[in-house]
């Protein structure tokens, strides 16, 4: 298994060229299926391969993504990677963060929800074309837990270790039939709760 390399970006510049819509979908895109060309990333995203192309280089400007060394010269077709396996964005926990930093890390978990919508809600659209088997697996479920933050916390480390060794940038040997799917787990005190 290729080796798991998390990253915690906290420098405001690299959250905010990350928090154009088509990069976050472009870098998310990257995280899913591994190396891809600015002409895949257009096809996923909705824009034109040259302005892919020069989103992809304004995120490896910032360190998040890094040109695949394989010899192509048409820029177009050179492929791209996420410099990391993982990536955790803003202020570390317990942190006095500046107001800028704190900012774009709130924005950019903003972006983050709509962008996993747009892929819920693109989901549900094409969920009955999809093989009868990949129906049956699919899942949208939602909870009401009652928990001490202690606990929750223990659930979300679970959660984690669960999918950890499912994730496709450090999976080897997947099987053939393998596709990419993308998990989300998100746990927070409901707001008003008193």
């Amino acid at each position: 298994m290729p080796p798991e390399n998390r990253r915690h970006v906290t420098d405001v510049s690299a959250m905010r060229a990350l928090a154009n819509p088509v990069r976050y979908r472009i870098f998310g895109h990257l995280m899913a299926q591994g190396p891809r060309t600015a002409s895949e990333c257009a096809a996923v995203v909705g824009a034109s391969p040259s302005n892919c192309s020069y989103h992809l280089r304004e995120l490896g400007r910032y360190g998040l993504v890094e040109r695949v060394e394989d010899g192509v010269a048409d820029g177009r077709e050179r492929r791209w990677r996420s410099t990391a396996t993982g990536y955790r964005f803003g202020p570390r926990d317990g942190e006095a963060a500046d107001p800028a930093a704190r900012f774009a890390s709130v924005q950019l978990a903003h972006l983050g929800i709509e962008d996993e919508s747009a892929l819920a809600h693109g989901a549900i659209d094409a969920h009955a074309e999809l093989e009868a088997p990949w129906q049956a697996a699919e899942t949208m479920a939602t909870y009401g837990l009652r928990v001490t933050a202690e606990e929750l916390l223990e659930l979300g480390t679970a959660v984690d270790d669960l999918l950890r060794p499912f994730i496709g940038l450090t999976r080897d040997g997947a099987p053939t039939e393998a596709r990419a799917v993308h998990a989300s787990f998100r746990a927070f005190l409901l707001p008003g709760d008193e």
